[in-house]
């Protein structure tokens, strides 16, 4: 060897992670990296096959042998997505993008399990269906593994390559269609129950989690079928299953699925799997569809009568909202007048009720009095609601509420968030939950974290752990009781409290507002 290639190799020597210890799983064996702290993390894991060609709107299937060790130092591509803007909020920096994505990130604590093994915590993550990411450094598993605990991030395919039912699909599913991306989580979660033993995890003790959709999907494989006994206790950040309109009848999808092959100017489901995946991603941009279908399969009924018949997993859940996130609007609201108008338009024989507990005493009140109401009536009702059938069950439900408004950087700027109005927003929570607040600052300082926000995230992140190993998530959170509502108030100083307008938030019923197709809603 020469001296220019003995030093090229001492340097991709020192700059190669430290490789982890050497895994076997169904499918093959893995070797991963030794991160800070002597946690072991192992990247883009295949957990199904590669959702491409004749396989682009199939159900997940098994993922292929390899031979000898696989590299698991680097993340997979993301689904295919839209990308985001280096100025955004949630920027992490530019990911890969592909209909090849269906892989997963597990992160394992330092040293040798506990007998019978660690807990875990598989991260599902939101974004309105469309977007989301596994490898997002907000969502990183380090420092929760630190704690004692595998977490396992599962990617599921988004957007129309995920979510499309269609007549054609249909008759190749055997009666249903759509929910491709909800069975790419029950696959993961499949794959958990293999192998997570081999990393020290405990298949009998499956903590499940998301945020946003994230959210809405860990509450909706709490109905399925399909995912009985697949996890053990269930946390929801900020989406719920009770939501009014949750999963759309099957025939109602099959006709936005005809809507977009026509938009895409194809005669049918084979030639629409001929197009690109980006052609299809555009051309569905204009075209409402839901995301989730009640197909009869993944999903046999509404969320209210499902949870009313006792026919959802019985497990512990642990599921808030934070302070300032709202998804209902009552329009342009600017005065206190305003204000009364638009309650009394849209809620007519209650908005006295109404008036009485929202309406601001100051014109300086107004937008804490209408960002409250507007949170109340949709995901505090929903989360309600949610917390609500699971103590009907017989089955723990801990609520809490997060208000802790970001300390920003003076004269921050981003595209698509206001620091000024933003409060304790939707996802702000986030970061607090798994301990990655410097994920924000990747590129450039946005937040200028305090010692008190650091001590709110070592906290929430120790709720967390607690609760995935069946504890209450503090020693002082009550349990959900429908006869004298009270929730975890999450700020800088937390607090057990009764809670804020129970009694009324959970008889809200406004009108219904004109319905926002769950592919168009904001990104999280």
């Amino acid at each position: 060897m020469t001296r220019v290639a003995r030093i090229a190799l001492a340097l991709l020597l020192a700059a190669a992670p430290a490789t982890a210890q050497q895994v076997s799983v169904d499918t093959g064996r893995l070797a991963g990296r030794t991160l800070d702290g002597g946690v072991q993390a192992y990247m883009g894991v295949p957990f199904a096959a590669p959702p491409v060609r004749e396989l682009r709107w199939k159900a997940p299937q098994p993922a292929a042998q390899w031979p000898g060790v696989r590299d698991a130092t680097q993340a997979a591509p993301m689904c295919l997505q839209s990308g985001r803007g280096r100025t955004m909020n949630h920027y992490f920096g530019n990911e890969a993008v592909s209909e090849d994505c269906l892989y997963l990130n597990i992160w394992t604590p330092p040293g040798a399990p506990p007998p019978g093994g660690w807990p875990v915590v598989v991260w599902i993550y939101g974004g309105a269906f469309s977007v989301g990411s596994t490898s997002m450094a907000n969502y990183s598993g380090a420092n929760l593994a630190k704690k004692g605990v595998v977490q396992v991030n599962i990617a599921y395919r988004v957007g129309p390559l995920g979510f499309l039912a269609h007549p054609e699909l249909t008759r190749e599913g055997g009666g249903h269609s759509g929910n491709y991306g909800l069975m790419d989580q029950i696959a993961g979660l499949q794959w958990v129950q293999r192998n997570i033993a081999a990393f020290g995890g405990n298949p009998g003790s499956v903590t499940i989690s998301g945020q946003s959709a994230g959210s809405m999907s860990v509450g909706t494989l709490q109905m399925s079928p399909l995912a009985k006994g697949l996890f053990h206790r269930v946390v929801g950040m900020s989406g719920s299953p009770m939501r009014p309109r949750g999963a759309v009848p099957l025939p109602e999808a099959e006709a936005q699925g005809v809507a977009l092959q026509k938009a895409l100017g194809t005669n049918g489901i084979e030639a629409m799997r001929d197009l690109p995946g980006d052609r299809v991603l555009a051309g569905a941009a204009g075209v409402p569809r839901d995301a989730l279908v009640a197909d009869g399969h993944v999903l046999t009924g509404d969320a209210k009568a499902t949870y009313a018949a006792g026919a959802q997993s019985k497990v512990p859940v642990l599921i808030g909202f934070t302070n300032d996130e709202a998804f209902a609007s009552l329009g342009q609201v600017k005065t206190k007048a305003q204000f009364q108008a638009a309650v009394r338009a849209r809620f007519g024989k209650q908005a006295d009720a109404v008036l009485d507990s929202y309406a601001p005493k100051t014109e300086a009140d107004l937008y804490r009095s209408l960002n409250d109401l507007q949170r109340d009536m949709s995901i505090g009702q929903q989360v309600m609601g949610w917390a609500t059938a699971q103590a009907n069950a017989g089955s723990p439900a801990y609520v809490w509420q997060f208000a802790r408004r970001q300390p920003y950087a003076s004269g921050i700027r981003f595209a698509d968030h206001d620091a000024a109005t933003a409060g304790a927003y939707h996802t702000g929570d986030v970061p607090y939950w798994f301990q990655t607040l410097d994920s924000l600052n990747m590129f450039r300082t946005t937040r200028v974290w305090t010692a008190a926000d650091r001590a709110l995230a070592d906290q929430m992140s120790d709720m967390l752990v607690r609760f995935a190993r069946g504890d209450a998530p503090a020693a002082n959170w009550p349990q959900f009781d429908p006869a004298k509502p009270q929730l975890m108030w999450l700020d800088l100083e937390s607090r057990a409290m009764d809670w804020p307008k129970a009694a009324l938030v959970a008889r809200l019923n406004p009108k219904p507002a004109p319905r926002v197709s769950a592919t168009r809603r904001a990104r999280d």
